[in-house]
């Protein structure tokens, strides 16, 4: 046994594998696959090292970690292009360790990999689940073959290279540097830096002179990793801003230069961005069914009047500006709001609108996957509008200037009726206006060190780090739109309570009553924190009143952490322990989160 342990140590001092384009006639995309294989066959070593290490049980729990994190460095290395061209078994690799719903399947993924091996060794390895820890690892063996016979076969184009690259670093700066997925290993900076340096050796097989400034750069980004190791006093601002930006700057200038072509296809994040700060780095169509559905500024126009006129409830007495109040943020300020014409409190809390194009998916139970199916939804709803989309379009062909309207945002509709799917259209177009990345905290990003002060400055770090706040609300947009391809918004289990008695965990079950999966009780999306110092009350039920509710809340480790029943929560239930002027400084960064009034 003591073997493969040794293996193991000399795999980790040599340090990260490279390959060497020189002397290779292939285009550089057969190199880089070559590349990829012999990386797969790295990491596949290194796993059945941990595996052996595991199966023969002569190996300290500090050897079999040493393994484990050794499998995780290996993986490190290929994850840029194993996430970009085999996604699927890249998550049963390093996915998250919850369930996952899969709706057009019907069905649940349950977790398996490097996540979910990582639970069974730290803090210590339990002997109990020991034939469960095997079974993972050979899972995991399982899965690094799959992965080698779709790099056997795969066709890697020039442009996906470079695609996949720019979101490696994204990867780091949005997911690596808050220890996502590795919260227990504590190796997580180190990561950072295997996985920016496995960059490197694919595009040197382009151009070396090319490369210079991009190499350049993530030797700096790797450098600031080497030299600042400690996880809590990680400074993240200065990082992302002085080091991740100008890598991913000069990756875009590097395949501009080379006349790189990017393959285009519809996402949130265009492929032309050079940074996730950009000002036009988010795409407003992304998450439609139709390119027809495109916003424009017609569309836009007959929204906004649609939005605020209470002509789509059944007796015209409530509009979408009812309880999305633009003064408000585009909430109502209040913790529940009536059902329609009753007194009666609705299920549940009114979210903003600003920025909601952002998430693939809408309400606190992630039911509908557009904004046109959220408008349409909310219209139908009894409770809230209490309207009928059919008699709706009847009135508003009645009236000539919304005719007018019609006729000039959508001028190939029919033009003796108006559509309802232009109706719900025209809503989602006015919604995905509300698009607003313009906080002091981007003018920071940007390059405009003024913008945000030392207390601002520290609160982001602690959001991004020991507070644990990024792992679920993922920068840049700090909503739950898994960075950084931004196709899924998860949900999360954190165990609200009833009341602030915190006696009881809130009886709604969430996304449980759409989907009849336990894992799944009393789960809801997580929403943006972007505009939240705007938007109280908080939570699906409205029951905080401040931000510094809601952190003490966190603080304590969420409903478990406050001695509530919540056997599936998904937020770690350990205390984080910040300290009073912690906490104030995390509330200061989620208000320079707000965007500029004016253009709300």
């Amino acid at each position: 046994m003591k073997q493969f342990f040794i293996i193991g140590l000399l795999l980790l001092a040599v340090g990260i594998y490279t390959f060497s384009c020189q002397g290779t006639k292939q285009a550089p995309p057969q190199q880089i696959a070559a590349q990829l294989l012999l990386q797969i066959d790295t990491f596949s070593t290194a796993c059945n090292n941990l595996q052996h290490g595991v199966e023969q049980g002569r190996v300290t729990d500090v050897q079999v970690q040493a393994l484990f994190r050794q499998a995780r460095l290996r993986y490190k290395q290929l994850e840029w292009g194993a996430e970009f061209f085999d996604p699927f078994t890249s998550k049963m690799i390093n996915g998250a360790p919850v369930p996952e719903y899969e709706p057009g399947e019907g069905q649940v993924l349950q977790p398996h990999g490097l996540q979910v091996i990582e639970s069974l060794l730290y803090p210590r390895a339990d002997e109990a689940k020991r034939t469960e820890l095997i079974a993972e690892l050979k899972l995991l063996q399982q899965d690094c073959n799959n992965l080698r016979s779709h790099f056997k076969n795969v066709e890697i184009l020039d442009g996906q290279v470079f695609d996949a690259a720019k979101l490696q670093i994204f990867r780091v700066l949005t997911l690596g540097i808050t220890g996502f997925d590795s919260p227990l290993a504590g190796n997580s900076l180190q990561e950072c830096a295997v996985s920016l340096a496995a960059i490197k050796p694919a595009l040197a097989c382009y151009s070396k002179h090319e490369a210079n400034e991009v190499n350049n750069r993530l030797d700096k980004a790797i450098a600031y990793l080497h030299a600042h190791r400690d996880f809590n006093t990680f400074n993240r601002a200065i990082f992302i801003a002085d080091y991740g930006n100008p890598a991913s700057v000069a990756l875009s200038d590097m395949g501009k230069q080379l006349n790189i072509h990017l393959i285009r296809y519809n996402r949130l994040l265009n492929q032309d961005a050079k940074t996730l700060f950009d000002p036009k780095a988010f795409n407003l169509n992304a998450y439609m069914s139709d390119f027809g559905d495109s916003i424009t500024t017609a569309k836009v126009a007959l929204g906004r009047r649609l939005f605020a006129d209470p002509v789509l409830s059944s007796d015209g007495s409530r509009s979408c500006q009812s309880c999305h109040q633009p003064q408000k943020a585009f909430t109502d300020g209040l913790a529940k709001n009536t059902v329609f014409h009753s007194t009666k409190l609705l299920r549940r809390n009114t979210p903003t609108l600003l920025n909601a194009a952002m998430q693939p998916s809408q309400f606190y139970d992630i039911r509908a996957n557009m904004l046109e199916d959220q408008a349409f939804d909310v219209v139908s709803n009894k409770q809230e509008m209490h309207g009928s989309m059919k008699l709706a379009v009847k009135r508003l062909w009645r009236d000539q200037a919304y005719r007018r309207l019609f006729a000039n945002a959508f001028p190939k509709s029919k033009r003796n009726e108006i559509d309802s799917a232009d109706v719900v259209n025209a809503l989602g177009s006015y919604v995905r206006s509300l698009t607003f990345l313009n906080s002091r905290f981007d003018e920071y990003m940007r390059g405009d060190k003024s913008a945000m002060n030392e207390v601002e400055i520290n609160g982001f770090n602690l959001f991004m780090g020991k507070a644990k706040c990024g792992t679920c609300h993922y920068m840049p947009l700090f909503n739950g739109t898994f960075p950084p391809r931004f196709t899924r918004i998860e949900t999360e289990v954190i165990g609200v309570p009833a009341s602030l008695q915190n006696k009881a965990i809130d009886p709604d079950e969430g996304r449980f009553e759409l989907v009849k999966i336990t894992a799944f009780k009393h789960a809801f999306k997580t929403p943006t924190v972007r505009n939240a110092a705007r938007t109280a009350p908080y939570m699906h039920n409205g029951i905080y009143q401040n931000l510094e509710q809601v952190v003490d809340f966190y603080n304590r480790g969420g409903g478990k952490g406050l001695g509530l029943n919540v056997d599936n929560q998904t937020l770690p239930f350990d205390k984080l322990n910040l300290t009073e002027k912690e906490k104030h400084e995390l509330v200061a960064f989620i208000k320079s989160l707000d965007s500029k009034p004016q253009d709300n």
